[in-house]
């Protein structure tokens, strides 16, 4: 089964850089060995939230806004594919995933084709 798996950074990105150089060194070390897993497919890095453009179509005129505006506090910071055999496998490998320890959170859904 595949799964889109979503890292809502909230507050880890903050936590993250109050930690000891050896401890940041280990969350990196933690995302590469996410990465480097079987089943995962990594994304490029994404670029900090507040520099994002939201875009949105209302009564067929295209409206942007500069940043995140979703109106929500944990915005995606990054994002990865994920082939596991079941639910439960795809949990294991988002618990390693350091945001969840660092105040932030993961988000597992199916991937689904609609073409």
């Amino acid at each position: 089964m595949k799964y889109v798996v979503l890292i809502y950074q909230g507050d880890a990105q903050e936590r993250q850089a109050a930690l000891s150089e050896d401890e940041q060194k280990q969350v990196y070390a933690d995302y590469q060995a996410i990465n480097e897993t079987p089943g995962v497919t990594s994304v490029p890095p994404m670029g900090p939230a507040a520099n994002a453009t939201t875009v949105r179509v209302e009564g067929g005129k295209t409206l942007t806004t500069d940043g995140p505006f979703i109106g929500m506090k944990e915005a995606v910071g990054g994002a990865f594919i994920l082939e596991a055999d079941d639910l439960d496998a795809a949990i294991e490998i988002a618990a390693r995933v350091p945001a969840a320890r660092y105040g932030g959170a993961v988000e597992i859904r199916p991937s689904e084709v609609y073409w």
